[in-house]
């Protein structure tokens, strides 16, 4: 069976591709999409079928360049099959190469002009793009195509908003009114006109009308609030409100609708009052809630803030007592306002509602080792484990309580899964070779601590506790002083005036013989260490010792024992008035 040769013509408002010429300025004039089929014999009507179920199974399997040069095929054979124009035009839009999703599109809506499908890509294409005519007409025929769906209407509506045809929008909402009723979506789409027309009585003309015939909808007092306020008539918006506060006292966007108002005039007191209020209610959602106190982190550090955003979540915990995030959050500000007794605690009951929240987890272990409760790191972290096995930071942070306990061994067990937990977080990486380092060092086993401390700087260059720590081991040991006064000069270059790194450097310098150099920097440790170290002190004795002030060296060895100094081999220092190593 021959097919016949046929050429479809879809009039259309605007210009589009077309296999024939056409030029025209004016979008009002008719132009012409053109698709000439082919005579097709049986056979090629077959190869079509079995080419198109090919192509169909390439893309469910997301073979998408082979799907594509089937669909190609198919439209080389019947350039009319609209199907496989439109597959492949969904393709090419996935690629984001728009103009030629809208182009195949274009080809089969003139092929099948009641395929509301695919009216509605091309739609998509055209507001892609923000051809707001060609747009249009998409709305009209989907409008055609189903004539009792709206939403084709709102969205030509959307177009003539976006095209200022104001007057255009509202006949289409009248019409909307007509046939739908009155609702939410269209009362607030005109108000959005008549406020770009500048028209407020209007506006608000439509909303009183609604408030009277529904006095018990508080959302239409809460939208004619937002239009006196956003135009600057406060105190309308104010009356309008506290009516409606009178009216259902329990409404927390009521309340939340208030503190707008009063932080428009300056009332922050009366605000942060209705923000209470509202806090205090079960109708508004806990991440309404959540949002509202997440607004105030843009004004930390001020202390108004914070003390407001703990205040805030302690209403929410009573209101949502059941609330694992609400707990959560309370942790947060409480940490915030340096309450981190009061956190842990607030941590502990959000962990007790649900376990699954990995970061409060984290927070409480973090907790337990700033307060040197290490054996509740210890237990904490490793429940956290159970739940959470593949987090790399809780991992470091058990290794880190083991270290503390010098427990080194178990440790290892946990600082050592981390590079295989963690591809991305350099810092992290080098932060656990660095601890594996130190577990390494306090098992006496210098070989893998070096080769530990060198991987943490190969992740890190500028990681100063490693470069700081693993420069004093080397110079304890007497071995590598170069290597070790290299990173100890970027530990200080990087945290200029830290007494421990920069007493490093001075250690490094003596063992290296350079004593001028190391008296320098030696009394720059001092002077930037508060709490005046004995070691620095008995450091300081050992440098002068070698630079031949023997009184002065005896004097800073009997400060330094005064200091707490304990070792036997400082009492030899004083006693025998000379350097022993």
């Amino acid at each position: 069976m021959k097919k016949n040769s046929i050429i479809l013509f879809l009039l259309l408002p605007f210009v589009v591709q077309v296999t024939c010429a056409q030029n025209s300025d004016s979008v009002s004039k008719k132009k012409y999409v053109i698709v000439a089929s082919k005579p097709m014999t049986y056979a090629d009507s077959s190869n079509v079928k079995q080419l198109f179920f090919a192509a169909l199974t390439e893309k469910t399997n997301g073979r998408y360049t082979e799907a594509s040069d089937l669909f190609n095929r198919i439209i080389q054979i019947d350039p009319a099959n609209d199907a496989s124009l439109f597959e492949l035009g969904r393709i090419k839009r996935n690629q984001n190469n728009t103009a030629a999703a809208q182009d195949l599109f274009e080809r089969a809506v003139t092929v099948s002009r009641d395929n509301k499908y695919y009216w509605l890509s091309l739609a998509d294409c055209y507001e892609k793009v923000n051809d707001l005519p060609k747009l249009e007409n998409a709305f009209n025929e989907l409008s055609r195509i189903d004539p009792d769906n709206p939403e084709y209407l709102f969205d030509k509506a959307n177009v003539f908003f976006s095209e200022k045809r104001y007057d255009d929008a509202l006949a289409i909402y009248k019409q909307l009114e007509q046939t739908i009723g009155i609702n939410d979506d269209i009362i607030a789409n005109r108000q959005k006109i008549y406020l770009k027309q500048g028209k407020i009585g209007p506006a608000a003309a439509s909303l009183e009308e609604m408030i009277k015939a529904h006095p018990n909808q508080m959302r239409y007092y809460i939208m004619l609030g937002e239009i006196y306020n956003s135009n600057g008539l406060t105190d309308k918006a104010l009356k309008v409100l506290e009516k409606a506060e009178k009216l259902d006292p329990g409404n927390g966007m009521v309340h939340l609708a208030l503190a707008d108002i009063y932080r428009e005039k300056k009332d922050n007191v009366g605000s942060f009052n209705q923000l209470k209020k509202a806090f205090a209610l079960t109708d508004l959602s806990v991440d309404q809630k959540l949002g509202i106190i997440m607004s105030y982190l843009p004004k930390f550090p001020n202390p108004d803030a914070k003390a407001s955003a703990l205040e805030l979540s302690r209403v929410l915990t009573v209101a949502n007592p059941a609330s694992s995030k609400a707990f959560a959050v309370l942790g947060d500000m409480l940490l915030q306002n340096e309450l981190p007794k009061d956190a842990k605690a607030a941590y502990k009951k959000a962990l007790q509602l649900d376990d699954q929240v990995y970061v409060a987890w984290e927070q409480l272990v973090r907790l337990d080792l700033s307060d040197n409760s290490v054996d509740d790191a210890i237990k904490d972290g490793q429940d956290a484990l159970a739940i959470f096995p593949n987090q790399a930071w809780m991992n470091y942070l058990v290794a880190v309580a083991f270290v503390q306990k010098k427990l080194y061994n178990k440790a290892l067990g946990y600082s050592t899964n981390v590079p295989s937990l963690e591809s991305q977080d350099k810092s992290l990486i080098s932060q656990a070779y660095s601890l594996t380092g130190d577990c390494y060092h306090g098992m006496k086993d210098n070989k893998k601590a070096d080769e530990a401390y060198d991987k943490s700087i190969e992740y890190n260059p500028d990681n100063t506790y490693t470069l700081n720590n693993f420069a004093y081991y080397l110079s304890l040991r007497n071995e590598q002083l170069d290597k070790a006064e290299q990173m100890s000069k970027h530990s200080n270059d990087l945290q200029p005036g830290t007494a421990s790194f920069e007493d490093t450097y001075a250690w490094i310098l003596f063992k290296q013989k350079k004593y001028n150099d190391a008296k320098i920097w030696i009394e720059k440790a001092i002077a930037d260490d508060k709490e005046k170290s004995a070691t620095q002190i008995e450091h300081y004795g050992d440098i002068l010792f070698y630079l031949g002030d023997v009184d002065a060296a005896v004097l800073n060895w009997t400060k330094a024992k005064q200091k707490g100094g304990a070792a036997p081999v400082l009492d030899r220092k004083i006693n025998e008035k000379k350097y022993i190593e």
